[in-house]
């Protein structure tokens, strides 16, 4: 029974499933209706009994064959059986001991296993052999032979419950696993040129065997058999180490292939027969470093290619049910302490170390400069003749903004060696004239004739002549005396100067105005050391006559001086003129007498009149001439100035005094006001009139003896005598050119006519007199003496020379001194920078504390997200600072542009050279390095220096943004609200707070406006992109690609660089958008505004971006808002373009 049952086995060996289960069916079937044993044994034998058609045998094949032979004539051929030695099995396959044929592993077939096949293990044994140099693999499957697997879907076939297949790729062998490996030993490839070597490898861990095949141009070329292996694998937080090693090798040729007897080709048969037996090892780092190793093979591999061992690039797959994966729990993460705490000491290090430099330097910041430069004799020649002495002539000025006449028929002439003063009432135009004289630009209608030596010199000649000193002193606190002349030297003098050159000038120059004592002493601030009001103003001047200027221009030299100050710096402006010949003319306000009496000539003005314009020395005389004596003890200037103020004034502030109109006999005219009171030693009367008015009338009318002597018996009061004894003037119409009487008894009546009746007796008396017919006639005979080619009266020899312009220094050479100058002034006042690097390493420590080592999960994500968002908000608003950048300096850039000390591009280059370098680079790197390692971002040099940059772009351009802003608006308070306003936009749409993917359409175009947004988004997707995070829930484990969540947040998991480029747009863009502030002539970014002293105007200056200076005067109404200023300026220079 059991060995029917065994031949029935064997017959129907080869059978489908199918008619075995049928067969079975069917003899159950019978064997239970039989009615007794003895039918069913009968039957059973029936159907196992041998039959003469068929008879099934258990010989084997080779017996059938040797009984073929035996009978065969001899030139039959033999049949393929394996079991003869003509008939090996490749690839070491096992032969069938039933048929002959080879049992191939798997991705060979054909008789003898030579084969490779195509299609895919998924195909069974349906696969078809190779038929040309190329498989064709079915999908998901590559490989030579078609035994990798490269998707999930394709697994599904080969796994129990046909789905949840998975292609592992992990290299370790669970079940049976294939690779794919590309030679990439150099000395090979070159010895196999269009020929490229591969391996494939497969390993089985039932058997604890492994197969590999060396390929040539993918034919193979030999084979090797590997026994009793071991499998290990090392998991890594970086890296994977999958090690296969065994004991036993055994290899064979593939005969007439490459290395195995192929014409032109070396035959190792033999010696891979005889020589390879073991043990070998098969070794993959992370699945793309790979290496087999052979003691034999290895040894022929260094005598031959100079290397130790092959070495191979491989990709492996095995499908595998997913619940069949190797488990993976990932090791802890590295804590990195060495680093960690070197990138803290190096930090820490090189913030000690610039601060120490700092330190020095600026103790070292005085330099030797006692005794004296030693200048070739060319050289000091050359100094002392381009000094061009200069006579500045001006006749019938004439100034008018629209309908408003500021300024009429001004005329005067100042000889060289001579100071002359402008003086008025505030509002009588001198600044408005002092611009005039310097040919500043400004808005309005000018006209009149202004000569130097009697000549019309052209613009850009006569502001090579000419220095201006503003009001204000305008210097950088930081700097030395001796620097700051020096820098303004550098950037001004000729270029063809030598270096010793100028600094002899700065020394020379220093030397005029007294302040070579103090060369070594810093200019100071307010409320901190400095020098005194007095040599700051001489250090200013000293700027301006650095450059040997004929003719110098000063507003207000004076102002904001005590007495003693102001006199030192007249007396030092006289000292200038007289002994080193040169012109000066500056305004000033109510001077003490001995300053007054300094001055050698006078221009008296009010209400835009010329009162007076002469010596000094004829001024009282003439004065008392017309009626105005100065009275005794009474300071000159302070009376002129007065009396112009009352002629000047409006008829409505005079209505209280005309119902009190006093007059004072000649006898107590003289006396002081307060004695006016006690004549004849009577109790003042009630019904006398107010001090103001008697003073008025005792100082500012033109007085005349009076006819009758008054009753020393009346009781009537003397005021009261006077008053009624006055005389009338005839009246006359305003505007007259002749001479007017004055009536005193007009004094009663209320008229609006009176004032600028007063005003033109002035102007008229002065028209008429011998001092004005002299200086006219005076400024006639230069002009007309040097346009008949002949010697002006007022000129020297030397004025006669021809008036040359010289080139100033380079772009170049300014950015080098203006970039010298800038550091000196940063690590003078280091605090902002000290701020800076110390917020900077505090905070990336406190970071590095909080988030230390973020783990790979949902919240490790979150803390990333949370820590480089913080990183950004910090280094945005820490940007804020650069609003001072700027507007500290901002009327120094209008007052020295406007000199022409340098061209604003280089300006502007050199401001964000150095703050961009020591504030905007330096302190994201130090937070960068130390917070990149103790939070433990990704791993990877490349993926830190992309950290980096992202934040240096993102400081930069938040510091553009803030610099644009600050150029944009001077008031601080404006700015800063402007700057917090644009951070936070940004941050809105920085795709933390506000998810992309939910802006409605219609705005989601104002996330492309946030900088945070391309910064942010780049610096997640470098840290996330890669990373797989793992999240465990109610015992379950959860992987999830970075990517995935990042997408989810709204970020695109590509964008980094796009990121990058689109940041690095913006920074430019903006850039180039503050450099056109500076630059651009119609951007009138530069406004001041100031109030004029009688409250009524205010005076509104402005810079266009080449440079040049307007002033806008007398404009009625209070003080303008920064956006007013900016408008009005801007119309302004539309209009003059």
């Amino acid at each position: 029974m059991i060995r029917g049952f065994s031949r029935l086995r064997t017959s129907v060996k080869s059978h489908s499933l199918y008619v075995v289960l049928l067969y079975t069916v069917f003899l159950g079937a019978v064997l239970a209706a039989s009615p007794s044993a003895l039918e069913k044994e009968a039957f059973i034998n029936s159907l196992i009994r041998p039959k003469a058609v068929y008879l099934p045998t258990t010989r084997s094949t080779a017996d059938l064959v040797k009984r073929g032979e035996e009978n065969c004539q001899e030139e039959c051929p033999p049949c393929f059986d394996c079991h003869l030695e003509a008939f090996p099995c490749k690839q070491f396959g096992n032969c069938s001991d039933y048929d002959g044929r080879c049992q191939c592993p798997p991705g060979f077939g054909g008789l003898d296993c030579s084969k490779p096949l195509c299609g895919s293990l998924a195909d069974g044994k349906n696969r078809l052999p190779r038929e040309d140099d190329q498989c064709v693999c079915s999908d998901g499957w590559g490989g030579i032979n078609c035994n990798v697997c490269q998707s999930n879907e394709a697994c599904d076939p080969l796994v129990i419950t046909g789905q949840n297949g998975t292609c592992y790729k992990g290299g370790l062998t669970v079940n049976e696993n294939f690779q794919m490996c590309d030679v990439t030993n150099r000395k090979i490839l070159d010895m196999l040129p269009n020929q490229p070597p591969q391996v494939t490898f497969s390993c089985n861990r039932t058997n604890n065997t492994c197969d590999f095949q060396f390929w040539i141009n993918r034919t193979e070329s030999f084979y090797c058999h590997l026994d009793e292996c071991a499998f290990e694998q090392e998991i890594g937080y970086n890296k994977n180490v999958t090690d296969y090693s065994c004991k036993k090798i055994k290899c064979e040729c593939m005969i007439g292939e490459m290395l195995c007897g192929k014409e032109g080709s070396i035959d190792l048969s033999d010696w891979l027969v005889q020589e390879i037996k073991g043990p070998a090892s098969f070794t993959c780092v992370n699945s793309d470093d790979c290496r087999f190793d052979e003691p034999q093979m290895s040894e022929l591999i260094k005598s031959v290619f100079a290397d130790k061992y092959i070495t191979l690039r491989c990709y492996s797959g095995e499908c595998l049910h997913y619940t069949q994966v190797p488990g993976f729990v990932r090791p802890e993460k590295p804590r990195n302490t060495t680093i960690i705490l070197v990138s803290v000491v190096a930090v820490m290090a090189f913030v000690f170390a610039v601060f120490g430099g700092v330190f020095r330097l600026s103790r070292n910041w005085r330099e030797s400069h006692n005794g004296f430069v030693q200048l070739p004799d060319d050289e000091a020649g050359k100094l002392m003749t381009d000094h061009t002495p200069a006579s500045l002539l001006f006749q019938n000025v004439r100034y008018s903004i629209a309908d408003k006449q500021v300024l009429q028929g001004i005329h005067g002439m100042v000889q060289p060696g001579e100071v002359m003063a402008i003086m008025g009432a505030s509002g009588a135009g001198k600044t408005s004239f002092l611009d005039i004289l310097a040919r500043k630009n400004k808005a309005g209608t000018i006209s009149g004739e202004i000569y130097v030596n009697g000549r019309v010199v052209e613009d850009s000649k006569f502001k090579s002549l000419v220095g201006y000193v503003d009001q204000e002193d305008h210097l950088l606190p930081t700097l030395t005396v001796y620097e700051t002349i020096l820098y303004s030297a550098l950037l001004r003098l000729p270029r063809e100067m030598s270096l010793q050159a100028k600094k002899y000038r700065v020394l020379e120059t220093m030397n005029e105005l007294g302040i070579l004592s103090i060369k070594d002493s810093r200019i100071g601030e307010a409320g901190a050391r400095s020098i005194s009001g007095g040599e700051k103003r001489r250090v200013s001047i000293a700027c301006e006559l650095v450059t040997s200027p004929s003719i110098l221009f000063l507003d207000e030299p004076t102002s904001g001086l005590d007495a003693y100050n102001a006199y030192n710096v007249i007396e030092c402006l006289v000292t200038l003129a007289r002994n080193y010949n040169r012109t000066v003319i500056c305004t000033i306000h109510q001077p003490r007498s001995n300053i007054f009496m300094l001055f050698d000539h006078l221009l008296l003005l009010a209400g835009g009149y010329m009162v007076y314009s002469g010596e000094v020395k004829e001024c009282a005389e003439y004065f008392e001439s017309i009626g105005h004596k100065c009275p005794p003890g009474f300071n000159l200037a302070d009376y002129l100035v007065d009396l112009t103020m009352y002629a000047a004034k409006p008829a409505e502030e005079e209505g209280g005094a005309e119902g009190h109109s006093t007059s004072i006999s000649a006898d107590t005219r003289n006396q002081p006001v307060e004695l006016l009171n006690r004549s004849n030693g009577r109790t003042p009367s009630r019904s006398q009139p107010p001090i103001h008015d008697l003073q008025e009338l005792q100082l500012y009318r033109p007085h005349r003896q009076s006819n009758n002597s008054s009753n020393p018996n009346s009781e009537e009061p003397v005021w009261e005598t006077e008053l009624r004894n006055r005389p009338r003037p005839a009246r006359r119409p305003t505007g007259s050119s002749t001479a007017i009487d004055v009536d005193y008894d007009e004094f009663e009546h209320t008229d609006n006519e009176r004032i600028s009746e007063h005003l033109l007796t002035l102007v008229n008396g002065y028209a008429r007199s011998l001092v004005a017919l002299r200086i006219k006639d005076e400024i006639s005979q230069a002009v007309n003496s040097n346009g008949n080619e002949e010697r002006p009266l007022i000129a020297s020899a030397q004025e006669t020379q021809t008036i040359t312009s010289h080139r100033r220094a380079s772009w170049l050479t300014q950015f080098k001194i203006l970039s010298d100058r800038t550091f000196k002034n940063l690590y003078r006042n280091p605090m902002l920078m000290f701020t800076h690097y110390c917020i900077s390493v505090y905070l990336a420590l406190l970071c590095g504390a909080l988030f230390y080592q973020v783990t790979n999960d949902i919240a490790g994500f979150q803390n990333r997200m949370g820590v480089l968002f913080f990183m950004c908000a910090l280094f945005g608003f820490g940007c804020l600072s650069s609003l001072h950048v700027f507007s500290e300096e901002r009327i120094l850039f209008v007052k020295e542009r406007a000199n022409g000390y340098y061209a604003p591009i280089t300006y502007f280059a050199s401001k964000v050279l150095f703050d961009i370098i020591p504030l905007r680079v330096v302190p994201p790197i130090l937070m960068g390095v130390i917070i990149y390692h103790m939070v433990g971002l990704v791993g990877g040099t490349v993926s830190f220096l992309k950290f980096i940059l992202v934040l240096v772009l993102f400081n930069l351009t938040a510091a553009s943004i803030c610099l644009c802003i600050g150029i944009l608006f001077k008031e601080i308070g404006v700015a800063s609200l402007l700057s917090s306003l644009v951070m936070l936009f940004s941050m809105l749409f920085g795709g933390l707070l506000l998810n992309k993917e939910s802006i409605p359409e219609y705005l989601a175009w104002l996330k492309d406006l946030s900088f945070f947004n391309y910064a942010f988004e780049a610096l997640i997707v470098n840290e996330v992109a890669y990373l797989q995070l793992t999240e465990e829930k109610f015992g379950l484990t959860i992987d999830v690609p970075g990517a995935t969540i990042l997408s989810t947040f709204g970020f695109d998991a590509a964008a980094y660089w796009a990121d990058v480029i689109k940041l690095a747009k913006s920074r430019r863009d903006i850039h180039l958008g503050r450099q056109r502030a500076l630059i651009d002539p119609f951007s009138a970014m530069f406004a001041s505004s100031k109030k004029r002293d009688d409250n009524v105007a205010f005076e509104l200056y402005c810079v266009s971006g080449d440079g040049e200076h307007i002033a806008v005067s007398n404009i009625i109404g209070t003080l303008p808002t920064p956006l007013f200023e900016l408008m009005y300026c801007w119309s302004i220079l539309r209009d003059k373009q």
